[in-house]
């Protein structure tokens, strides 16, 4: 992984986009793991006690969390975690731990504009996407788009969701959201968090 350039770009804008991020034999692992029958993918929730509806209304992803059940998803937590360290060491960030789950949009499917963590509520600190799609034509949709955080109506960039494409991004800072595409998609969206815990309060809730 292209640690000098994931660290330059974080320190200079707050998100870094990088293609081929991962070694090819990794990429084609977790391909073949989300194109399998193996994944018991479940609808996506907002928050953590929002109804039904309300998700339909902003998201219509589905996803499954990644818990090394697998050696793909073994392969991805064992390369997060080397980020992780190496975040920590170059940036002083502080990441306690990385979270991740795969998500399946169907054709149409989308995630509006939303922000991964607000300002002092959570712990959520970098948000990392890693795209799972071969062969992605440029009319097909489903970009990612990265909004200004002080102008959330002002895109600063749009990202293909290529094979091999890895986004990382302040969560607190960027509104970001999931265009709808003409075609199914996969990617990875993972969180990496600071520990919040306290003398009244275990972090993270279960």
């Amino acid at each position: 992984m292209q640690f000098e350039k994931i660290m330059k770009d974080l320190r200079q804008d707050g998100y870094c986009v990088l293609e081929n991020a991962l070694p090819d034999e990794i990429a084609q692992s977790l391909l073949a793991e989300v194109t399998s029958s193996n994944i018991d993918y479940r609808q996506a929730n907002i928050g953590r006690a929002q109804d039904h509806q309300l998700n339909q209304s902003i998201r219509s992803d589905a996803i499954k969390w990644i818990n090394k059940e697998s050696p793909a998803e073994t392969l991805w937590v064992e390369q997060m975690e080397n980020l992780r360290l190496e975040l920590n060491k170059q940036l002083f960030l502080g990441l306690f731990s990385y979270e991740s789950h795969f998500a399946h949009y169907p054709i149409g499917a989308f995630y509006k504009t939303h922000l991964d963590a607000f300002h002092g509520q959570a712990n959520r600190m970098l948000s990392t996407v890693y795209y799972l799609n071969p062969e992605w034509p440029e009319n097909a949709g489903g970009e990612l788009v990265i909004y200004n955080p002080e102008n959330h109506q002002e895109e600063i960039i749009r990202v293909q969701p290529k094979l091999g494409t890895l986004v990382i991004f302040l969560s607190e800072e960027f509104p970001h959201q999931v265009l709808p595409a003409t075609r199914p998609r996969q990617s990875i969206a993972g969180w990496f968090r600071v520990n919040n815990s306290s003398h009244n309060k275990i972090d993270p809730p279960e």
